[in-house]
């Protein structure tokens, strides 16, 4: 029974401290608890940024290395590139054309 008030007690004391602050500490808490969340916000962001910018790091390492490759293929097949039309080798350098067939 005496634990109980003394749970009680302390609960209301709680309470009435809690609402006993003065409206610049209320004004203050606002403000503190809107830039944490604007500031989680950003942070989620930032996240988001890296996370794309590394799969972007890997896409632009995929393309270098198709292009080494195409490269590479284009010289062991010593093509005659002199017989080729411009359309055609523009093709090749854009990837819209097999580099050696």
């Amino acid at each position: 029974m005496k634990s109980s008030i003394l749970i009680l007690t302390c609960v209301s004391a709680i309470l009435v401290a809690g609402c006993s602050k003065d409206p610049s500490d209320k004004l203050a808490d606002r403000v503190e608890n809107a830039g944490e969340k604007r500031a989680d916000v950003i942070e989620n962001n930032a996240d988001t940024l890296r996370d794309r910018a590394a799969a972007l790091d890997n896409r632009a390492e995929a393309v270098r290395d198709t292009a080494d490759s195409r490269a590479d293929a284009i010289e062991a097949a010593d093509m005659e590139v002199g017989k080729m039309s411009q359309a055609d080798r523009d093709a090749i350098v854009a990837n819209k054309a097999p580099a050696v067939r």
